[in-house]
């Protein structure tokens, strides 16, 4: 499965480091991360370590592959 996370503004080279498996761009004020998501489980991983590094998540979606 393919995802997408948009967290609201730029994230720093840091946050983004925080994120190996995914890939970013930022775009209107956003930081997008995209990327390979292997189940569910690692799903909700990420979306608690964007929860513990005080990421505002705007928008999730799966990707078509």
């Amino acid at each position: 499965m393919r995802y997408e996370i948009r967290v609201e503004g730029q994230m720093s080279d840091t946050l983004t480091r925080a994120f190996p498996e995914l890939e970013h761009v930022v775009m209107s004020g956003q930081t997008v991360l995209f990327g390979r998501v292997i189940d569910e489980a690692h799903l909700y991983g990420l979306l608690a370590r964007c929860q513990s590094l005080g990421l505002r998540v705007m928008e999730m979606r799966q990707l078509p592959e």
